[in-house]
């Protein structure tokens, strides 16, 4: 217990540490001050669909670049090749993307329950925007993407990223987010490692991502 000033009762630290953040800033006027902001806002980082592409395969995730065209049949072959036979998908998701997919369709609607998802092998969705700076996927609930639990429990996620999605840092993916939204930031598969390193995948969600980035013009298939 800190010590009142004399004639005061017993404060405790919370109470002292508040008094002198007020008396600090006592005469201050009430207006808001504007910050300045002098870190970089944007970058030239090139071509932000090789960059994305190249630093999301560091984190020892799968990614393919595709034409429009052949997103149907690169869909169902990452699938195929992942052993996905049960896939979950957010109902608002393009039902194009699984055309011709041989899996057992999933649609979260209503909601699939933990278990359910759990007895899900994989799950397919769009994201809200790419980082191609740091090779991060940031969903944000938004159309195609779905409910947070859908991402985070089946052991494969498939994620569509437009190349029109990737921006080319983090302030630029921050500017178009909406901060009140759910962001999921996902950068390569769900890994951590203990206290002597050693690496563990799938703790806090998909062991495996494959992402594929669908870019215009592009003869990847």
């Amino acid at each position: 217990m800190a010590t009142a000033p004399a004639g005061a009762g017993p404060v405790n630290a919370r109470d002292e540490i508040l008094a002198r953040v007020r008396a600090a800033l006592a005469g201050r006027p009430d207006a808001e001050v504007e910050v300045p902001r002098r870190y970089a806002r944007a970058a030239d980082t090139g071509d932000v669909v090789r960059l994305f592409a190249q630093r999301v395969g560091d984190y020892r995730a799968r990614v393919r670049v595709v034409a429009p065209a052949m997103l149907a049949a690169a869909v169902a072959a990452e699938l195929r090749n992942a052993a996905v036979g049960t896939l979950a998908v957010p109902p608002d998701l393009p039902g194009e993307w699984w055309a011709g997919a041989a899996v057992e369709l999933r649609v979260d609607s209503p909601a699939l329950s933990v278990g359910e998802l759990d007895g899900c092998d994989g799950v397919l969705t769009g994201c809200a925007v790419a980082i191609a700076e740091t090779g991060t996927i940031v969903l944000d609930g938004g159309p195609g993407q779905g409910r947070r639990a859908l991402t985070l429990v089946p052991d494969v996620h498939v994620c569509v990223v437009p190349a029109a999605a990737i921006v080319g840092t983090v302030p630029e993916a921050v500017a178009r987010l909406d901060g009140a939204r759910p962001l999921t930031w996902i950068s390569g598969p769900s890994a951590t490692s203990d206290i002597e390193l050693n690496r563990v995948e799938g703790v806090h969600g998909p062991r495996n991502l494959v992402v594929l980035v669908v870019a215009p013009g592009t003869g990847g298939g």
